[in-house]
């Protein structure tokens, strides 16, 4: 299977071939571990777990690393504002240590949630601080680097083809694109690579350095750990459209200039999730954490099958009532798939009949067609609904796609819990029914919440909505 993908350097769909046969080496802009990740954020990390596993599920090996930014960076990409974590510690009351492994912890727990398949590696920044250093040294024999106000500073100048990624123009910077409000920099796109003591009074995480006691410009940390799990040169780069500007491009010159090679083959990026307000954002406050969303009685796997549901290039409005559909269909496939595995036995796939071979045909074109997963769902509701197709057939195909998609539909149980409804719960339930109808979100939710405190779920099905316990 081809699997294709679209590159962010070319601006197309182009076909994935590796460096290495078999192998890939992905690498992916992981979190700042200073707050909890808001579920815009975790569409970022889904998107990842979908473009591993259909490389995995292609036939490839792939070695996939992820770093944690443990140590600060500032609030601004362009060098500016204030430090994440410092930020942090002092409104939490915490050292900027354990507000790091705090909400490394919370991240990696969420992500366990939505069955988002463990890295081969999370690199910690602050047990790379070396690598960082060494980088930097090669930068600066190579003539890439000058000092100024104390800090170190890639010479943008010196590489010609900087921002040629993000299609930015340098006469576009020099007219004021980008506000500069360092007046160390010689370039307008120029950026530290290493902050001595002078950037703040009390900076707490600090190292040895050539240069003075200070710490690393944040972009060096992803080019240092990526040329060291990886190589010099590697076949992807993941992480947000927010990235591509400033992020991406400065890890390309500094990691371009250091090896005196082509980086990387494939930038694949991610479109935003977004509020009906705009987009999410841990600074302005009033994020939606995976969290939130389990308070209010969803499973976390109802927000990955909302997720599914939208390509990873366009935009995503996060709504209420998006997510419940998201969640009345999962509950629908794990009705339906249940059922199905307490009647019948799985068939293997080399004996699939031929219908049930062009349902799987049509979901491995799909899903290599630059993830195409909001297709792979239709595909897989076209599957169970298809009465020429036997069951065993359908979980033969159903697990098959779920390699990809990461449901769990193998676990997947349909439970004889189903009892007799006072009088008073039906008239609540039937007043759920009604405040869903007229959009009255608010209700509705203190309606589950209510059976929550009594210890039951409501679960709404195509028979209707019944109680079970928890």
């Amino acid at each position: 299977m081809t699997v294709n993908l679209y590159n962010t350097e070319g601006r197309q769909v182009e076909p994935f071939k590796p460096i290495k046969d078999g192998k890939v080496g992905l690498y992916c802009c992981g979190p700042t571990v200073y707050n909890y990740a808001h579920i815009g954020n975790l569409r970022a990390f889904m998107f990842e777990d979908i473009l591993r596993r259909t490389l995995e599920y292609a036939g490839y090996k792939v070695k996939h690393i992820m770093n944690i930014t443990d140590v600060g960076h500032l609030t601004d990409d362009g060098d500016d504002g204030e430090d994440k974590m410092i930020k942090a510690a002092r409104e939490k009351g915490m050292s900027v240590w354990d507000i790091a492994r705090f909400f490394t912890e919370a991240f990696i727990d969420d992500t366990k949630k939505l069955n988002i398949l463990t890295p081969t590696m999370y690199s910690k920044a602050t047990e790379h601080i070396e690598d960082m250093i060494n980088m930097i040294r090669t930068l600066e024999e190579k003539g890439f680097t000058y000092v100024a106000g104390g800090n170190v500073y890639f010479d943008s100048s010196k590489f010609p083809e900087y921002g040629k990624m993000a299609l930015l123009d340098k006469q576009d910077l020099q007219h004021g694109a980008r506000v500069v409000v360092d007046i160390n920099k010689r370039g307008p796109q120029d950026f530290v690579l290493w902050f001595t003591e002078s950037k703040f009074e009390n900076q707490a995480m600090t190292w040895e350095s050539p240069w003075g006691v200070g710490y690393p410009g944040w972009h060096i940390e992803c080019s240092a750990m990526s040329c060291k799990y990886l190589g010099p040169h590697f076949d992807i780069h993941c992480g947000g459209i927010d990235h591509i500007q400033v992020h991406h491009t400065n890890e390309i010159a500094q990691s371009e200039a250091a090896n005196g090679e082509k980086w990387v083959n494939y930038w694949c990026h991610n479109e935003f999730l977004l509020m009906k307000t705009g987009k999410m954002s841990k600074s302005k406050g009033g994020f939606l954490t995976l969290q939130s969303l389990i308070e209010k009685g969803y499973d976390p796997l109802d927000y990955r099958y909302y997720l599914l549901g939208g390509h990873y290039r366009s935009q995503l409005v996060f709504t209420w009532e998006s997510l419940e559909s998201s969640t009345t269909a999962r509950k629908n496939l794990v009705q339906k798939i249940g059922n199905m595995k307490k009647a019948s036995q799985v068939v293997s796939l080399d004996k699939l009949g031929e219908q049930a071979r062009i349902k799987l045909s049509d979901f491995n074109e799909h899903i290599a067609a630059d993830l195409m997963t909001p297709r792979c769902l239709a595909d897989l509701w076209g599957l169970l609904k298809d009465n020429s197709i036997s069951d065993g057939e359908k979980l033969a195909v159903a697990f098959e796609m779920d390699r990809v998609l990461g449901l769990n539909m193998s676990s997947y149980i349909v439970e004889d819990d189903k009892f007799e409804i006072s009088p008073e719960d039906q008239t609540l339930i039937d007043e759920r029914a009604e405040a869903k109808k007229s959009k009255d979100f608010l209700r509705a939710d203190e309606i589950r919440d209510i059976f929550s405190n009594k210890g039951y779920v409501l679960v709404d099905s195509p028979d209707g909505t019944f109680l079970k316990k928890k």
